[in-house]
Parts: structure tokens; sequence; C-alpha cells
């Protein structure tokens, strides 16, 4: 018997709306999550708009902070009232990318793409039609079961729910991308191009990597300030003066994190690197999308071009590590959540995400 819910859903042609579903109980190696809240956010809008291709339809969500209600048959480690965090990259732990410690390539990441990595999927809607679900998880839910590949059981007490639920995408692909995939050195420079949920938190992640110059660069002036209170030593508004005169103007920088998803943006990026530069792309770009930028430059001034998926993480291990650093006052959660929703308020949220009023939109159950 399953577990009526309600649900953020995308269906071909149609608005996101919020309808009723029913999730079915773990089967082996599976949890089934009472969440408690969901981070709202624009990968999930991609999903919607084509950049990111995923078959409606669509059971939204990936950010998500909950507890364990239901075990499946052969789960260790995880038990009922355990708190967890989701991951959108599934993570085996058997595979040559899992065992030499970049999980976040996991060569069998894409079997929990839109199903679970079974090929099936928990969630059904009134009719009883299989819906599929973001990532393998369909966090945007009242319940969700998910394969324990996907989940993080975490030490959450003290934390608010809707702080806690960011952790698991926009702060750890973030702050990651700059600990983990860049691995910045104390003293560098640092420009952070787009300022949504991921760019403040590479902001973040620059502080903590001990950066002496951190440039924000974005066209939304209220961003461009929690960029200011975030850490960041300098601003450029893009949309009043040229973006890379500006940054060269304070200086070319040894690390670009482009943070929106634009291939022009990538080109622009790219002229604002020193001598041995490097710039990583975190954002996802639509598919057509492309970068220029000249060979020579990069053999001769030895510069650098690489990605960043989910901030290069090890879950397991940089989650926790990121919620201590919460608790040691060191990193801003608190601050990232601007709005808070009810699921019945989910279609507001997603057109608040798009008019860019929020630093962090989280969905609370």
């Amino acid at each position: 018997m399953g577990r009526a819910a309600k649900a953020i859903v995308y269906r071909e042609g149609g608005p996101i709306a919020m309808e009723p579903i029913d999730v079915a109980p773990p089967k082996r190696d599976e949890i089934t999550l009472k969440l408690a809240a969901c981070g709202v956010c624009h990968s999930d809008l991609s999903a919607t708009n084509g950049t990111v291709r995923m078959p409606p339809p669509l059971v939204l969500g990936h950010e998500g902070f909950g507890s364990v209600v239901e075990v499946g048959e052969g789960v260790a480690g995880f038990k009922v009232g355990d708190a967890v965090l989701t991951s959108f990259a599934r993570m085996c732990g058997k595979c040559a990318a899992c065992v030499s410690g970049h999980p976040a390539r996991c060569e069998h990441a894409a079997e929990a793409f839109s199903t679970l990595p079974d090929g099936t999927v928990r969630t059904h809607d009134a009719k009883g039609e299989p819906l599929n679900v973001f990532c393998g998880l369909g966090a945007m839910a009242e319940y969700a079961t998910i394969h324990v590949d996907n989940a993080i059981k975490v030490d959450a007490h003290g934390i608010p729910p809707a702080s806690a639920a960011i952790v698991s995408c926009a702060v750890m692909t973030g702050v990651g991308s700059v600990t983990n995939t860049a691995k910045v050195e104390p003293g560098s420079r640092v420009a952070v191009f787009g300022l949504g949920g991921v760019g403040l938190n590479a902001v973040q992640g620059a502080v903590l990597a001990g950066a002496a110059t951190i440039v924000a660069v974005d066209t939304n002036a209220d961003k461009l300030a929690a960029a200011k209170r975030f850490g960041a030593t300098d601003v450029v508004n893009a949309k009043e003066e040229d973006m890379v005169k500006a940054v060269r103007r304070l200086g070319r920088v040894d690390y670009g994190f482009e943070c929106v998803g634009s291939g022009e943006l990538v080109s622009q990026a790219y002229k604002c690197l020193a001598p041995g530069g490097t710039l990583v792309i975190v954002g996802v770009a639509p598919g057509k999308d492309q970068a220029t930028f000249t060979p020579i430059s990069m053999a001769m001034e030895e510069r650098c071009i690489r990605g960043s998926t989910y901030g290069s993480a090890r879950p397991q291990k940089d989650i926790p590590a990121l919620l201590a650093l919460y608790r040691g006052g060191r990193l801003k959660l608190d601050e990232m959540v601007t709005r808070t929703y009810s699921i019945d308020q989910g279609p507001q949220a997603f057109d608040d995400l798009k008019a860019g009023r929020n630093l962090r939109g989280v969905i609370v159950f």
C-alpha cells in the first residue's frame, strides 16, 4: 500500500502544477522519505524548458531534506527516523570513478536520471499512471521513495529544514566547485559570474579558501548586494558596464567560475583570466550553446577550462562537513533562504525563480 502525497509535477505542454500522487513502498536497497523541505533549483526549471531533457510527466525536486519512514529489504546504514539529505548524483560506490574518490563522475549515475536505478518508479498519479522522478528523486513531494545510493545520512539537529535542504545542491555545487574542483589557493584572485544559489555559494567557497580578491558579477543589483554580504570584495553590474573591461580593471583573475549556463558568458569569462588561470564551468548551458576562445592564448598563457559537476562532490564526506561549517558560523545558510512556500504555492515558487526574486526559495512541508 502506497502513501498519498502532494507533489509538484511537470507535464509536457502544461504548466507546473501541484498534483496528488501515490508513493509506493521501498523495494530492495530503497528507503521512503517524508520530506521536510525541498529547494526550488534552476535545474528543475531547466527540466521544464528543455535545457535538461527529462521525459514528462515528471515529479520535480532534487534538493531535498527529510527523514526515513520506511526501509526496504537489504538496506544497511539507514533506519526509520534518520535525517537524510538527497543527492541528485547517484553514487554506486563500486565503479572506477567512485572507488578512486570521484563519485560525482559515477559511471552508473545515468541509471537514476529520471527513474530509480532499476528503470522503474515508485510514483504514480491519481489514475495509477507512472510518473518519472527528477534525478531518481522527485523530492518536491511530501513523500519520496529513493535508492540508498542517492541518500546521505546527516546529523541535522538544530538546523532549520529549509537551510539544511539547500546544502544538498546549491551549497555543495557552489562551494565544491571552488574547494574540490578548482582547489583555489589562499591569496588567489577569484571572479564568480552569475549569482544564483550556486554562484553565491561559489563566493562563500572562495571565502573559505582564503581568496584575497573575490569579484562577483551579475545584472541583478539585489544579488550583487547579497554577494557583498556573502564575502565578495568587489562587484560588477554587467548591465551597467562592460563586464570584461570591469573585471580586468580590477585585475585579471586566477580562477573564474561560470555559474549561469551560457556559452557567451563562458567566452567572456575566459577573457578575464590571468596567465595560468583556470575557468570552471559550473552552469548547465543549453545543448546548442557554444563558447569561443583562441587556442594560442591557452597555450602561450597556460590558461585552462574545466567543468564541474556537483562541485566534484564526495557527498558522504563533504555534506556533513558543510553542515559543521554552518554550525561553526563559517557558512551562511539561513541568509540564503529568502522565502519559503507551501507545496500548494509551488507554481508561485517557480514564477519567482524565473523572475530572480529570491536568493533561494524553498518549499517547506
